[in-house]
């Protein structure tokens, strides 16, 4: 009975502990939401995530059709001709983007926001027909065709970009034209002609500045990409993966070929949906930016709120395993423990997952671990050698923490095999505590009564 008392009380204080953990993991999520706060403030003063499309040929017109009238009764009066105004957007054959992305840090408070400065060259090349007039109608009117180019955030345009068609320099204007979103366009010297080919080649140099992610819209029928930074930790986002890929410590190189054949982008710019500012920060959450786009975001492996947050996912075993320690060192070694004092070791350990937060803000997050680490090892060795009336034994338990504290780092830093690192773990731990009691008649140690420790020593 006493046993089963001793079982439920600890148990009870397990679940009491959870409060703590889950307010902590609470706090985790608020500081995250202030780091994204401190980007989407930056963002707003310079440069935002970044998307950007290849070109697309835009040719107006205005055609005479005849359409019938009607009186205000709903009447009709006769038949009229009157002019419509239209389009046809046409997307290159080929398109191919090379550049570089040049990291660089801005600073918000406690928060480093990663940005990135893209120096590179966009070519494509068009080759289409204008549609012929229909037998037996007035010819259209074609205007003046123009190139549009996408671009999130034009607030990023370091200079003024160059673009060149067919070798002649063309003057940018603001606005991809049309309906064609954010960005740039530039107005062709020459109209087309009904039933011609038009067969151009484009170039556009640019520096692009934007924050974390880049996403680029593949509207070509064949678009290649490549792209090489410092950076020596990119993540590959969007729908389309590079075909090669080279990441070291001195930075990465990645190539896209991406063919229409595999992507709905022209379907969709067709059906009016374009990419916006939203669809790079998207990307960076993993979420789904409703554009096929193939993306590239400048992430920090050590971020710590990830990592404190996910530190703070083994609250409750760090906690259980240290009760059950207490547990068994009580009923084999009677030595009485009382549950107040399970309940400040408790919050000793929910109180490192805090402690390491608040010094990841300031210093590196292995220097946080490792201080914060020690300062819970520390108090509660101290404590125990009191609790546990030996010293020896409150070294002990440090030490046995100590290891739990560096199980703990070695699954943080080994993010890809962390589930089987923690699974292996928790494994080897039952078998120990299976192995040390396999001896034990527990009906016996339900039986005999706890002995009384001795008092305290006077100071």
């Amino acid at each position: 009975m006493r046993l089963m008392l001793k079982i439920l009380i600890i148990a009870g204080l397990s679940l009491a502990i959870l409060i703590p953990l889950v307010l902590i993991r609470v706090v985790i999520q608020d500081r995250e939401q202030h780091r994204a706060a401190a980007v989407a403030r930056i963002a707003s003063s310079e440069a935002g995530a970044q998307t950007l499309s290849a070109p697309v040929l835009v040719v107006p017109y205005t055609e005479r059709v005849e359409v019938e009238q009607t009186d205000d009764q709903g009447r009709s009066t006769g038949r009229v001709w009157r002019d419509r105004s239209g389009a046809w957007t046409f997307f290159p054959k080929t398109m191919e983007m090379t550049g570089t992305m040049s990291p660089y840090l801005r600073q918000l408070g406690l928060h480093d926001v990663r940005m990135y400065a893209l120096g590179g060259q966009l070519s494509a090349d068009f080759d289409v027909r204008i549609p012929e007039d229909a037998e037996g109608v007035p010819p259209r009117k074609i205007g003046t065709p123009w190139i549009g180019y996408t671009v999130a955030d034009v607030r990023g345009l370091r200079g003024t970009p160059q673009l060149r068609v067919d070798g002649a320099g063309i003057a940018l204007h603001q606005g991809a034209g049309g309906d064609g979103g954010t960005g740039v366009h530039g107005l062709l010297t020459r109209p087309a002609l009904a039933g011609a080919p038009l067969r151009l080649r484009t170039v556009l140099d640019f520096e692009l500045t934007g924050a974390e992610t880049l996403a680029v819209v593949p509207l070509a029928d064949e678009n290649r990409v490549t792209l090489d930074s410092a950076w020596p930790h990119p993540q590959f986002n969007g729908r389309f993966l590079p075909r090669a890929r080279e990441v070291g410590n001195n930075g990465f190189h990645a190539e896209w070929a991406v063919s229409s054949l595999a992507s709905d982008a022209q379907l969709q710019y067709r059906n009016g949906t374009r990419a916006d500012a939203d669809t790079a920060s998207l990307l960076r959450g993993h979420g789904d930016a409703g554009v096929d786009v193939l993306g590239i975001s400048l992430v920090d492996p050590v971020d710590a709120y990830t990592r404190a947050d996910r530190a703070s996912k083994y609250g409750i075993v760090f906690v259980l395993l240290t009760f059950t320690a207490f547990f068994m060192f009580e009923m084999l070694r009677g030595l009485r423990i009382h549950p107040i004092q399970y309940g400040l070791v408790g919050l000793a350990l929910a109180i490192f997952f805090l402690l390491l937060l608040g010094l990841s803000e300031h210093i590196a997050f292995d220097w946080a671990y490792l201080a914060a680490s020690g300062a819970c090892i520390g108090l509660i060795g101290v404590y125990l050698s009191a609790v546990l009336r030996s010293r020896v034994r409150g070294l002990g338990f440090a030490a046995g923490l100590g290891l739990l504290y560096a199980a703990l780092y070695g699954l943080l830093v080994s993010e890809d095999n962390a589930l089987v690192l923690g699974a292996g773990l928790l494994f080897a731990i039952l078998a120990a505590i299976m192995l040390v009691t396999r001896r034990v008649d527990w009906y016996q140690v339900a039986a005999t009564p706890t002995a009384t420790p001795p008092p305290l020593p006077p100071r």
